[in-house]
């Protein structure tokens, strides 16, 4: 199973290294877990472990790490002992969550490839189709993926059920990522250029969800709740700017990078706060979000043209800022001040 953390585990403190190896049993505890789920299905069902070696493809095949690395990060900024392994299931549990939100978001997005492989719908529907199955393989291969995510979320929760004090916190964040999902299908339904309801779209379904609720969940496993306060002024505003970075990726980014379809919120009329403030400067993008022949890349002259790039470059700069600086009066040691500032430069000016 791979390990990317991207580039949030840096060797070298003494932070840094009880980091880094909570994060080593984070995946291994990811891998044992998915390990005997296979093999007990092997034993009772075979046919089960088509689901469990679904969402154990998606883990293995990568990704940033990126809930875990806070949340084992919030645990080590407040206090939390790095030799009592609490933590571990818990951060564990928020990479099997993400993986039921990547495999349920590619069947609405009609996504072909994530993390560089075909998504979990895809591969099933062109396996249907390749076995000569009956019935139609496009439904067959969402209602597997359907089906893989499902069993995601029940594993998620089975993990974090071991961890004390966080039903709550726990509660709030899968709560807060499913109805920010269906906001995000409304905007794209609605195609409303409404700047405040994306924007929380933009909060809920991802900075919560990837920074705030994460960290929150790591002090609350330390003993420290009076945390929460200063976690969710930080989390909100960079947990903004790392979706606002995603979609920047999805409309200039290189899918050889990112590993997946670029252009995909174009396609699929998301109303992202690039889309939207481009929109509001410029009615004319409207008709250019019609296909037709290099309707994509003229779209992105026009964001460029226009200084929506630009501004939503600023307004990262911006929530960077305003979130490292509340940090200034949380009670923290001084070096987890400086570790939260790095870790929220990362993941606002990453490529993928």
């Amino acid at each position: 199973m791979t390990t990317i953390n991207a580039g949030l585990a840096v060797a070298g403190t003494p932070h840094h290294r009880a980091r880094a190896r909570l994060m080593e049993l984070v995946e291994e505890q990811l891998h044992e877990f998915l390990r005997a789920e296979r093999e007990r299905w092997s034993a009772e069902q075979p046919r089960g472990c088509d689901l469990v070696t679904a969402i154990a493809e998606l883990v293995a095949a990568g990704g940033k790490r990126i809930r875990p690395a806070f949340c084992v990060s919030g645990y080590l900024a407040a206090g939390g002992d790095p030799d009592d392994h609490r933590v571990v299931p818990a951060a564990a549990a928020l990479e099997l969550l993400h993986a039921c939100a990547l495999i349920h978001d590619d069947i609405m997005d009609g996504a072909a490839q994530r993390r560089g492989a075909p998504t979990v719908h895809h591969r099933h529907s062109a396996l249907h189709r390749r076995l000569g199955r009956r019935g139609d393989h496009v439904r067959y291969g969402e209602s597997v993926a359907i089906l893989a995510g499902d069993l995601a979320l029940v594993y998620a929760d089975q993990l974090m059920a071991t961890v004390p004090r966080v039903e709550a916190v726990w509660a709030q964040l899968r709560s807060e990522l499913i109805v920010g999902q269906f906001a995000d299908v409304l905007a794209a339904a609605d195609f409303s250029a409404d700047l405040e309801t994306v924007r929380w779209v933009a909060v809920a379904k991802s900075g919560r969800y990837t920074i705030h609720r994460p960290l929150q969940l790591g002090a609350t496993i330390a003993g420290r709740p009076d945390l929460a306060a200063a976690f969710e002024a930080y989390g909100t505003a960079v947990g903004e700017a790392f979706q606002l970075r995603d979609d920047l990726m999805d409309a200039f980014g290189d899918a050889a990078v990112t590993g997946k379809p670029d252009g995909l919120d174009f396609e699929r009329h998301k109303m992202t706060l690039l889309l939207g403030l481009a929109m509001q400067r410029d009615p004319g993008i409207h008709d250019l979000l019609t296909p037709g022949p290099d309707s994509a890349g003229r779209l992105r002259r026009r964001l460029e043209e226009t200084g929506v790039r630009r501004t939503v470059e600023q307004h990262i700069d911006q929530l960077v800022e305003q979130g490292c600086r509340t940090l200034a009066d949380a009670p923290l040691a001084a070096a987890w001040h400086e570790e939260l500032t790095a870790m929220a430069h990362r993941v606002a000016y990453r490529d993928r």
